[in-house]
């Protein structure tokens, strides 16, 4: 038996379960659902969430290891995904450095740390430098298309 046929067992019984599950909730209705969780009861609802953390889980293991095996399988795309993650790393060194932390009150009453505050910054930092960089070689790319012509 293959590893193809295999997956789409295992994909077919996940699906299967998942629409039981589902047509249990349905059936049972809004507010049950809803007076059974102010009690604390989530049992009808906690199977269909374990299915999908199930299924996110293989998703992920299988995605970092069959594109892990590709680089390695390969010496030119692993030096080109070592130096792209180096870049990412080099952008992310630089929006920390230019970050500054403040503790900030939460509409909840609580307060973000300082650091909390700088890692948010950075994550704004980043989103904005690769935001622009990505724009800049769209934008080189298509000037460089057009002088060639």
């Amino acid at each position: 038996m293959n590893i193809q046929r295999i997956v789409k067992i295992g994909a077919g019984l996940l699906g299967v379960l998942g629409i039981v599950f589902l047509f249990r909730i349905i059936g049972a209705g809004d507010e049950e659902i809803k007076m059974a969780a102010s009690m604390g009861d989530y049992g009808t609802v906690s199977p269909l969430i374990s299915i999908a953390q199930i299924i996110f889980y293989v998703s992920v293991a299988a995605t970092l290891i069959f594109s892990l095996l590709n680089l390695f399988g390969d010496s030119q795309k692993l030096k080109k995904a070592l130096i792209s993650v180096g870049f990412l790393v080099v952008v992310v060194g630089i929006s920390f450095a230019l970050s500054s932390g403040v503790e900030t009150p939460l509409k909840d009453g609580e307060v973000l740390s300082a650091s909390g505050a700088r890692w948010v910054e950075t994550g704004i930092r980043v989103f904005y430098s690769l935001s622009i960089i990505a724009i800049g070689a769209m934008a080189f790319s298509g000037v460089k298309r057009l002088t060639n012509r």
